[in-house]
């Protein structure tokens, strides 16, 4: 579908970029984009290519806006101890996410079991460790109800 549709307009779009850098003075701004984006050209068309490849990096981008949104927000953490509080908590909750887990599930089980979790073993509570815990018995409540 790429290939019938998009790699000929993608071909139109490099002549003309071609042809009006041509007609340009190499000094001018429009020059300078069209070779800003000629240097750029092999990413440009590398969804063309492999279908793998995303259009677009909606994706990526709805995946870093909390912290485009937060970014001033967390200026004012009250000091830098607050701050790495509030970085270690945005980390671990981030973190659950990607290992698809609820972040309220994982925060509320790591809250039930770091008071009697013997320090030198934390790392055993962090989200890839719990996973298969939490999944385990959403299923079993799932069932008991």
């Amino acid at each position: 579908m790429r290939q019938e549709h998009a790699v000929p307009k993608l071909q139109a779009l490099r002549r003309w970029m071609d042809g009006l850098l041509a007609a340009s003075s190499s000094k001018s701004e429009l020059a300078r984009a069209i070779r800003y984006s000629l240097g750029r050209w092999p990413a440009l068309v590398r969804y063309a290519e492999d279908g793998r490849v995303e259009l677009d990096n909606n994706a990526a981008e709805r995946e870093i806006r909390a912290v485009a949104l937060g970014r001033k927000n967390w200026l004012f953490a009250g000091s830098d101890a607050g701050g790495e509080r509030a970085a270690t908590f945005y980390s671990l909750i981030g973190t659950a996410k990607l290992n698809g887990l609820d972040p309220q599930a994982y925060l509320a089980h790591v809250l039930q079991h770091i008071g009697k979790h013997r320090v030198d073993r934390v790392a055993e509570l962090l989200p890839c460790n719990v996973a298969s815990q939490l999944v385990r018995g959403s299923v079993e409540e799932r069932q008991a109800a």
